[in-house]
């Protein structure tokens, strides 16, 4: 078994996945720019890369690969690590696939496009609800026995 990199910034699903990597014995590095205290659980480790866009990104990319679990809401990294046989998941429990990373990046290439359009549009999806954790957390138990599998 592998690790769980966690993109931990925005990560709504943090204390989700410390439950279940402690069920499951996996460690999980939270990778964060700051704001994130360490956690007394010695499978969490947190951390801390300099300020920047993408160094959380880069740090994640670098080290996942088969055996490993990524959590993101970011679709580049999502298509970096799917890349590199890494399972993804967004914070919903979406999985990022070799099949469907591909439309995901295109998508999120054309939203950027049309806010950068229309100044005035404001994004916003729906909250993050109970539903959501619940299918993350089904998620993440999927994808540990498929990275289990690969490792």
């Amino acid at each position: 078994m592998g690790v769980i990199y966690v993109d931990a910034d925005a990560c709504p699903v943090k204390a989700e996945i410390e439950a279940i990597a402690t069920r499951w014995k996996t460690p999980v590095a939270m990778v964060c720019n700051g704001g994130l205290r360490p956690s007394a659980n010695p499978l969490i480790e947190v951390v801390f890369v300099p300020e920047g866009p993408d160094a959380a990104d880069m740090w994640i990319a670098e080290r996942a690969g088969p055996g490993d679990v990524v959590v993101t809401s970011d679709v580049p990294l999502a298509a970096r690590t799917v890349e590199g046989g890494a399972e993804t998941l967004k914070p919903d429990g979406e999985r990022f696939t070799p099949a469907n990373v591909g439309q995901a990046l295109a998508t999120r290439d054309l939203m950027t496009d049309l806010r950068a359009a229309d100044p005035f549009r404001q994004g916003g999806g729906r909250a993050f609800g109970k539903a959501d954790r619940a299918r993350f957390r089904d998620a993440l138990d999927a994808a540990l026995r498929r990275a289990e599998r690969a490792a």
